[in-house]
C-alpha cells in the first residue's frame, strides 16, 4: 500500500526541507531516486519510490547504492538542480503530488581586470541570467507515479518516465488534476508493530520518528522490494541456477569417466585386427577370446566395413578420448568454479541487509531483454585491453566487415583454407603486439577448415587494404599490403580466450 495524502503531509512536516541545498542525486534503480540534501546541522537523504503499490517519499539513514551505469533522469537532475536551494516543499491539496520549488544561483565568474570594466557595462539582467528557478513535481499515485522537472512556466524539462500517450514528455505543459471533493478521511498509520519490534531490540533507544517507521515498514515487510520478498527471489534464482550447473557438472564428470576408460577402445581395435578373420557377413558383432583376460568378448562392429576399417573406428575413438581428456578437465574446473561463484553470490545476497543493494544484486543476474540481443554477429573477446571480433561464416564475416570494423582495424584470415574473419580493433597510438596477433591467429585457425591440421599460414592487413571480389561469393575480399603469419594452435591460448570471452 502506498502512502496516503495525510501520511505524505506527516512525512513532509518532519523533513522540513525549506532552505536545504541539494548536494547530490542518486538513482539506485529504475523505479526510485534519492536526493541528498543539507542545511546546517541537518543533512537528510530523501528516498522517493515510484514502485506500484509502494509509492512513497521519506528520509532514509542508510547509504543509497549507485547504479552500475549513470541513468538518464539522474544525470539530468544533477546538471540542473545539484547545488540548488529548496525554497518550498509541500503537497498540493490532498492530491498526493509533492511540489518542490528550487532556486539555483548563477555561478560566480572570476575574470581578469581587463574584462571587468566591460562586464560592468553590461545590462544587470544579463548578469543575473545564470540564475535559474525550477519546480519538481513528485506524483505518488500507485500505477501512475512519475516525477517531472519543470521551469517556472510549467513546461516539462524532463520526466522520470516518458509517456507520450499521456503528454508526459519534454516540452509539454505539466497540468495539475482537478481538485476532488473531500470524501474518505485517510488515517495516518501509527505502525505500532514496527515501534514495538524496534523497542524490543533496542530498549534504550528513543522512539522512532514517523519517517523511520515508514522506512522500516516498506524495507522489511510491505514493499515488493522488501527484504523478505527479495530474499525469496534470491533463493529461487539460486536454486534454479544451482540445479542447472550441477547437472552440467555431472554430465562432464560422466564424460570424463568414459574418457578415462579410453584404453579399451584401443584394445578393442587390436582385437578386431587380431581376429578379423572370424568376421561373419551381416553380423553386428565380433565374438572372440580376449587374449588379456582369457574371456570371450563381443565387440560391436559395422557389418559394411572390413576388419581394418572397423579397427580404425575404434582407434579414432581412442584418439579423440585421449586428446579430449585434457580439455574436459579444464571444462570441469570451470564448471566447479562457476558453482563456487554461485554459492558466493548467494551468500552475499543472504547477508545483505539493505533492500536497495539486494535489489541491485538481483538485477545483475537478470539481463534486460533488450540487452540479450548482441549488438553484432559472431564472437568477441577482450585480451589485455584489445578487442577481438570473430566471424564464423560468410554471413557473419560480411556483416562485421560492412558495419562493425573500420579501416585502421586489423584483419586476419587463413591462407588456402576457408574460414572465419578475425578483426582486432585498433587503439589510438598503439601498434598491435605480437601476443595479441597470436591470440587472434589462433582464433582464425580454430574457426577455419585448417583446424584439423592444428596449424596454418595466415595473412593479415588493415581493413582499408581489403577489396571486395567482383561477382564473388558473399564476404569474399582480396587483400593487399598483407603480411604472413604462421600459427600453430595453442591449447593454452584457446582456453584463456574461452575464459576471457565477453558475455
Amino acid at each position: 500500500m502506498s502512502l496516503n495524502c495525510n501520511e505524505i503531509n506527516a512525512i513532509l512536516s518532519e523533513l522540513d526541507l525549506t532552505s536545504a541545498f541539494v548536494q547530490d542525486i542518486v538513482q539506485p534503480s529504475y523505479d526510485s531516486i534519492a536526493l541528498y540534501t543539507y542545511k546546517p546541522g541537518s543533512p537528510k537523504t530523501i528516498f522517493i519510490s515510484l514502485a506500484a503499490g509502494a509509492c512513497r517519499l521519506h528520509e532514509v539513514r542508510r547509504k543509497i547504492p549507485k547504479n552500475e551505469k549513470p541513468l538518464r533522469f539522474m544525470e539530468m537532475l544533477r546538471s540542473r538542480i545539484k547545488g540548488a536551494r529548496i525554497t518550498s516543499c509541500e503537497q498540493i491539496g490532498l492530491e498526493r503530488i509533492v511540489r518542490m520549488t528550487l532556486h539555483k544561483d548563477a555561478p560566480i565568474q572570476v575574470m581578469p581586470a581587463a574584462q571587468e570594466k566591460l562586464a560592468k557595462a553590461k545590462n544587470m539582467a544579463s548578469a543575473l541570467s545564470g540564475e535559474e528557478d525550477y519546480t519538481l513535481y513528485i506524483r505518488l499515485w500507485s500505477g501512475a507515479a512519475n516525477i517531472f522537472l519543470c521551469g517556472t512556466d510549467k513546461v516539462i524539462l524532463d520526466s522520470f518516465y516518458r509517456r507520450p500517450a499521456k503528454n508526459e514528455m519534454t516540452g509539454n505543459i505539466f497540468t495539475l488534476p482537478d481538485p476532488k471533493p473531500n470524501g474518505k478521511v485517510w488515517e495516518v498509520r501509527d505502525f505500532a508493530e514496527i515501534q514495538e519490534a524496534f523497542s524490543s531490540a533496542h530498549p534504550d533507544a528513543e522512539p522512532l520518528s514517523f519517517n523511520q517507521k515508514v522506512d522500516l515498514f516498506y524495507s522489511q515487510t510491505a514493499a515488493a522490494n522488501s527484504l523478505e520478498s527479495l530474499l525469496e527471489q534470491a533463493e529461487k534464482w539460486y536454486e534454479e541456477h544451482k540445479s542447472r550447473q550441477e547437472a552440467a557438472l555431472e554430465r562432464l564428470r560422466e564424460k570424463r569417466d568414459t574418457f578415462l576408460g579410453a584404453g579399451q577402445f584401443k584394445h578393442q581395435g587390436d582385437l578386431i585386427l587380431a581376429f578379423g578373420y572370424q568376421l561373419k557377413d551381416g553380423s553386428d558383432f565380433l565374438e572372440c577370446e580376449d587374449y588379456e583376460s582369457g574371456k570371450t568378448v563381443r565387440i560391436k562392429i559395422d557389418p559394411k566395413k572390413n576388419a581394418q576399417e572397423n579397427a580404425a573406428l575404434y582407434y579414432e575413438k581412442y584418439k579423440k578420448a585421449t586428446s579430449g581428456l585434457e580439455d574436459l578437465e579444464h571444462d570441469i574446473s570451470r564448471a566447479e568454479k562457476a558453482l563456487s561463484d554461485l554459492e558466493a553470490k548467494y551468500t552475499a545476497m543472504c547477508g545483505e541487509k539493505n533492500p536497495l543493494k539486494l535489489e541491485q544484486l538481483l538485477r545483475k543476474t537478470q539481463k534486460p531483454r533488450q540487452q540479450e540481443k548482441k549488438s553484432h554477429p559472431g564472437l568477441d573477446y577482450f585480451v589485455d585491453g584489445w578487442y577481438i571480433l570473430v566471424g564464423r561464416d560468410a554471413n557473419e564475416n560480411d556483416e562485421l566487415l560492412r558495419h562493425h570494423v573500420r579501416g585502421s582495424d586489423m584483419w586476419l584470415h587463413t591462407r588456402d583454407y576457408s574460414g572465419g574473419y578475425v578483426f582486432i580493433k585498433a587503439r589510438a597510438g598503439k601498434t598491435v603486439p605480437l601476443e595479441i596477433l597470436l591470440y587472434a591467429g589462433n582464433l582464425a585457425v580454430y574457426y577455419s577448415k585448417a583446424r584439423k591440421n592444428a596449424s596454418a599460414d595466415l595473412y593479415y592487413t588493415q581493413v582499408k587494404h581489403l577489396r571486395r571480389a567482383k561477382n564473388g561469393p558473399k564476404g569474399l575480399v582480396l587483400p593487399t599490403h598483407e603480411k604472413n603469419l604462421f600459427v600453430k594452435l595453442d591449447t593454452e591460448k584457446l582456453r584463456a580466450l574461452e575464459d576471457m570471452q565477453k558475455l
